[in-house]
């Protein structure tokens, strides 16, 4: 099995968030495994999302419960729908991870964002970073987890309506 390259990594990360900017959320969670999880820890430096609190701590089916109510027509909330904008530094791969295994097909990949969310005369701007633990399955990279730590975590937040 041959294994991803750096710039092969870094292209997955920027489709990634600019499937998340163009809201085709149904092919992004394509890009999940099926024992993925999207965690947002509620404090900094977290080591535990299930013996600790969480801003989000979900599976693959509550990310399509989500997904599912964001294109939902009574969802009143997203009338007129959100819109987001993520700026990404230059992904870093992570090779001092325990979970960074190339030989075993999976990487760790950290960048930096700012996040803009927007929804009618309100907008929000968040930055933090985002690390991905990357599988290959089948020959395509896939998210078996994706970390976001806000720089503000532990702050009185707004809802958050998208996925940064």
């Amino acid at each position: 099995m041959s294994g991803f390259n750096d710039q092969q990594l870094s292209n997955f990360i920027y489709a990634e968030a600019r499937l998340l900017d163009e809201l085709r959320f149904e092919q992004w969670l394509e890009l999940f495994t099926a024992d993925a999880h999207y965690w947002m820890p509620l404090t900094h430096g977290q080591t535990d999302p299930l013996l600790q609190g969480s801003l989000m701590y979900e599976d693959l089916l509550l990310l399509k419960v989500r997904v599912e109510r964001l294109a939902g027509k009574r969802t009143y909330s997203q009338q007129p729908k959100s819109r987001c904008h993520h700026l990404l530094a230059r992904p870093e791969i992570e090779t001092a991870h325990p979970e960074h295994q190339p030989e075993k097909g999976q990487y760790v990949v950290r960048t930096a964002f700012h996040y803009v969310e927007t929804r009618l005369e309100q907008q929000w701007l968040y930055a933090g970073w985002a690390t991905h633990q990357l599988v290959t399955q089948d020959g395509a990279l896939r998210i078996r987890q994706k970390r976001v730590d806000l720089v503000n975590c532990d702050a009185t937040l707004p809802g958050i309506q998208l996925f940064m």
